[in-house]
């Protein structure tokens, strides 16, 4: 008898839901007017079956939470941890500061122009000592970073380095008997920045990057055309990629630099590129970013028309003894960078990382003036910002500048809080002006170009993944995107949106193409959207679980969980981070349990396990409850959707079925970059993080 109640219940519950889902809107490009039915389609999507999101948008004009799931939850963030790196930075130095670098001499130089000594350049943390700087006083950035295998920004790379050589020969220097030396003492070359490989240093060289371009030869199996920019004896590369058919895919690797018996290091590049191809663009970190800048610094110096003639045995630079010297007098060449608002702007648009990464020693060595520790003292610095800033910071965890760290953790919450404080303090135009404009530049150039949304996002992105070596796949660990909307109604809006564990096919571009491109169509909805009150998943009255829904419409079953309050359907979608007082799981034997309404989030049990108080029950107070709640439920003729997670329960509607849910069929979804997920654009294997 009892079992047969049971179901009783499913089939009328399933037979009543089938007769009032055709009332229920599918959401669709054309339909959908309210910011939760357009959210609702973007996660519903089969590719994020398995995927977690956090999501909140707060109007800025009213306070007023305008959407938000999971956003009390900690999501894995990738590149958008910049936005708390370069706001402290900016915060702290603020915009109008400028790195200064200097070249001294430790003697005299006589009346023919003779220097016996050395020449220090003293590294400042000048991230742009390269060919970025623009006449009309702005730093140049490409959308695709050379960092990330992006073509390089259009000048000579040594520019800086070459101005420095023609101060030292305007200053009468013509012979130097002594050494060209690199004071990297504010931080020495440290390790390697995790998405794109680069070594973090105070000295920085065109990013301490060599660029490459390769192009194919005439014919098919004939080596192809290498050449590095800038050129410099301090590595030498040697080119083993080969042309290949016209219709091959381009591959290239690059080796792990060799470090020959004289210090210079020699790379190989391998691999394979298409005949007919356009020239494929690379970069190759150099292993020592100081030891690169003291050779193109000599190079440069000796081009200018100085000979230098160095020692034959010296001892190591004793730079703590020289910086005594360090004073105007001894002064022979100095950079002043632009101001910290451009430098900004260069890190946010592309998402340098190399940039972002050397934020926390910045801070740490030149605000908290410790240069034994300085990544502590920089996130000490960074923390008493936020703290100042009255924000709740048990909603973050960072480990990195940069956002390549598994200790970063951000939630939707605490973003939209320190997004939100920005717009209180008065730098916040340099702020707002340095982030990347949906379908317009940098990182969202190629995202949602034809949204009416367009030039009204200003967001940060961020991109962070590894192999799934099982699968032979990517798997997305992290895919975000903070900052701004402003509406066609003229409301400004503060957003985060973050999606979590995304399995994706090992194309380079699947991360963007699929993850970057939800995320854009989400910020973008809001644009011009209708708004309505927004909460996070909660309590309700009763969840059904893994089945198919048909609405009624012709439309073909999609998965999703329905949940109920009162007599009315509350959600449909991934409501697995939802509780309710009732439960029933679709996938299995029909069990219904009941709990308490002060009940913690539920979990069905097999009736032996439930509660001795329940399990004694009357058969006949089940008997009448279901009936007055079926009765409810079927009086009502007018249904919302509130918003919910991409989903996995379906409704059969066939008669024959009509008593049973049946369990979802689980569809294979895109497969799983690389832990930091640093692009090449040639290479399928390798991984990029912007």
């Amino acid at each position: 008898m009892r079992n047969n109640l049971r179901k009783l219940f499913v089939c009328c519950v399933a037979t009543t839901l089938l007769l009032l889902l055709p009332r229920i809107p599918r959401a669709s490009a054309q339909s959908s007017t309210t910011l939760a039915e357009r959210i609702q389609k973007v996660i519903s999507r089969p590719e994020f079956a398995r995927a977690n999101f956090g999501i909140k948008f707060v109007s800025l004009d009213t306070g007023k939470v305008l959407y938000s799931l999971n956003s009390n939850k900690l999501f894995v963030p990738a590149s958008t941890t910049k936005l708390l790196t370069e706001g402290t930075v900016l915060a702290k130095l603020g915009a109008d500061y400028r790195f200064h670098t200097r070249i001294y001499r430790t003697a005299a130089v006589d009346k023919k122009g003779k220097l016996k000594g050395d020449l220090i350049l003293v590294a400042s943390g000048d991230p742009n000592l390269s060919n970025r700087i623009r006449p009309d006083g702005t730093l140049a950035f490409v959308d695709e970073d050379h960092s990330y295998n992006g073509p390089a920004v259009e000048g000579d790379p040594l520019a800086v380095i070459k101005q420095l050589a023609q101060q030292i020969a305007a200053n009468g220097i013509r012979k130097i008997e002594g050494r060209i030396l690199v004071d990297t003492t504010l931080f020495p070359d440290g390790p390697r920045e995790g998405g794109t490989g680069v070594v973090m240093s105070s000295i920085i060289v065109n990013d301490n990057v060599i660029d490459l371009i390769v192009t194919p030869a005439a014919k098919s199996g004939e080596t192809a055309t290498l050449i590095s920019t800038p050129q410099t004896s301090y590595i030498k590369f040697v080119d083993h990629v080969t042309t290949g058919p016209a219709e091959s895919k381009s591959d290239l690797d690059i080796s792990d630099p060799a470090t020959n018996s004289d210090g210079t290091v020699t790379i190989t590049i391998n691999g394979i590129v298409a005949l007919g191809s356009q020239p494929t663009t690379a970069a190759a970190a150099v292993p020592s970013p100081t030891k690169f800048a003291q050779t193109v610094l000599t190079e440069t110096i000796a081009a200018s028309g100085i000979s230098i003639k160095p020692p034959k045995h010296a001892a190591p630079p004793d730079f703590s003894t020289l910086a005594r010297l360090y004073t105007p007098e001894n002064q022979i060449a100095e950079h002043v960078s632009l101001p910290l608002a451009e430098e900004a702007k260069v890190t946010l648009k592309v998402s340098q990382n190399l940039h972002a990464g050397m934020g926390p020693y910045l801070l740490g060595t030149l605000i908290a003036k410790n240069s034994k520790d300085p990544l502590q003292a920089g996130f000490a610095t960074e923390r008493a910002f936020l703290q100042d800033a009255k924000l709740d910071l048990s909603g973050i965890s960072q480990g990195d500048g940069a956002g390549g760290d598994w200790a970063d953790l951000f939630s939707p919450d605490f973003i939209c809080q320190y997004l939100t404080y920005w717009t209180t303090r008065p730098d916040y135009p340099v702020f707002f002006k340095a982030l990347p404009i949906l379908g317009k530049d940098g990182t969202l150039a190629k995202i949602q170009t034809a949204n009416p949304g367009a030039g009204h996002v200003f967001a940060k992105t961020g991109t962070f993944g590894s192999e799934d070596r099982l699968n032979a796949n990517i798997m997305l660990n992290g895919k975000g995107l903070a900052g701004y909307v402003i509406t066609a109604s003229g409301e400004k809006i503060a957003f985060a949106a973050y999606v979590n564990h995304v399995s994706l096919s090992p194309d380079p571009e699947a991360a963007q193409s699929v993850a970057g491109q939800a995320l854009g169509e989400i910020a973008a909805s809001a644009y011009n959207a209708t708004f309505e009150a927004a909460s996070d998943p909660a309590d309700y009255d009763l969840i059904i679980r893994n089945g198919h829904i048909i609405d009624g419409a012709g439309n073909p079953w999609y998965a999703a969980d329905l949940a109920i309050n009162g007599d009315r359907i509350a959600a449909v979608g991934d409501l697995k981070a939802a509780h309710a007082k009732r439960e029933i799981d679709a996938s299995g034997p029909h069990r219904f349990s009941r709990f308490h309404r002060h009940a913690r989030p539920v979990r069905i049990f097999p009736p032996a396990r439930q509660s001795l108080h329940q399990q004694t029950r009357t058969r006949h107070h089940h008997r009448n409850h279901r009936r007055r709640r079926l009765h409810r439920t079927a009086k009502r003729e007018d249904y919302r959707i509130a918003q919910a997670h991409a989903g996995s329960l379906q409704i059969n509607s066939r008669l024959d079925n009509a008593r049973s849910i049946r369990p979802a069929s689980r569809k294979k979804g895109h497969a799983p970059q690389h832990r930091h997920l640093r692009r090449f654009r040639a290479n399928p294997r390798s991984r990029h993080r912007r």
